[in-house]
């Protein structure tokens, strides 16, 4: 399954995935947008590529790689997560690699999804949850219409602190 335009493919995940995989999970930097603390082996990796199950009706998860059309560059991932198919609706997480940030990857991404979502799997709505430090994450979102609809307190740990999270609601 490939979901395009001319500048941007979200695609599936491929065995070609692991090394761009690999450093991403392992950087410590990320690890508190994704609720991690352990670092993955190339071998977990592997065997999670290996047995993806990309039936969003079956496992209620979506992970899809952000690819440049003309280079085909992984600039980054996007997943869709806690699908509920009865109220039609999902939570989205987005993550452009530093060195893709910035040139409007994140934007066009979450559009082609929202396109998707609306047409292929009637979704009604997406989620985010960003951390009220994550300037980019919470500009991105502001900039495509979504609602700022609560604020969740000490939400997200950072080491011994905690921090807020602010929720993102969209009707596609």
């Amino acid at each position: 399954m490939n979901i395009h335009d001319n500048i941007l493919m979200l695609r599936a995940l491929e065995p070609t995935d692991l090394d761009v995989l690999y450093r991403w999970e392992n950087d410590e930097e990320l690890w508190h947008t994704s609720a991690t603390i352990t670092p993955f082996s190339r071998k977990q990796l592997w065997d999670y590529i290996e047995n993806y199950d990309g039936d969003i009706f079956r496992t209620h998860q979506l992970r899809l790689m952000i690819v440049e059309v003309a280079t085909y560059k992984v600039v980054g991932t996007l997943d869709l997560f806690d699908f509920d198919p009865i109220n039609s609706r999902a939570s989205v997480g987005i993550l452009i690699d530093k060195e893709f940030q910035g040139q409007g990857y994140g934007k066009m991404a979450l559009n082609l999804i929202e396109d998707y979502c609306k047409k292929h799997i009637s979704l009604n709505q997406l989620v985010a949850t960003v951390s009220v430090d994550n300037e980019r994450s919470l500009a991105l979102f502001c900039s495509l219409e979504y609602s700022e609809v609560g604020v969740m307190k000490w939400w997200l740990k950072r080491g011994n602190q905690y921090c807020d999270a602010i929720l993102f609601q969209k009707r596609i």
